[in-house]
């Protein structure tokens, strides 16, 4: 099949790259970059937050009171 794409300047200069560097034609190329990004890949790992004791004696879950307890209402 034959059809006509535009490509972005840094995409267009990635395809000349890899053609370079491959020695293959501009289809070759673009159908591995496609195939590529076809491919599914690992499942993600999950993302658990790590929390420590900083022996803060002032609540800090509101970023906005807390900034203005240390620094003055006055300093925005």
């Amino acid at each position: 099949m034959r059809t006509t794409i535009e490509f972005d300047d840094d995409v267009a200069a990635a395809v000349a790259r890899l053609r370079r560097e491959k020695g293959m034609g501009v289809s070759e190329v673009v159908n591995d970059l496609i195939r590529s990004g076809l491919i599914p890949r690992g499942e993600a790992t999950s993302f658990r937050q790590s929390t420590h004791r900083l022996g803060m004696k002032i609540d800090v879950s509101n970023i906005a009171e807390t900034l203005d307890f240390l620094e003055g209402a006055d300093a925005r």
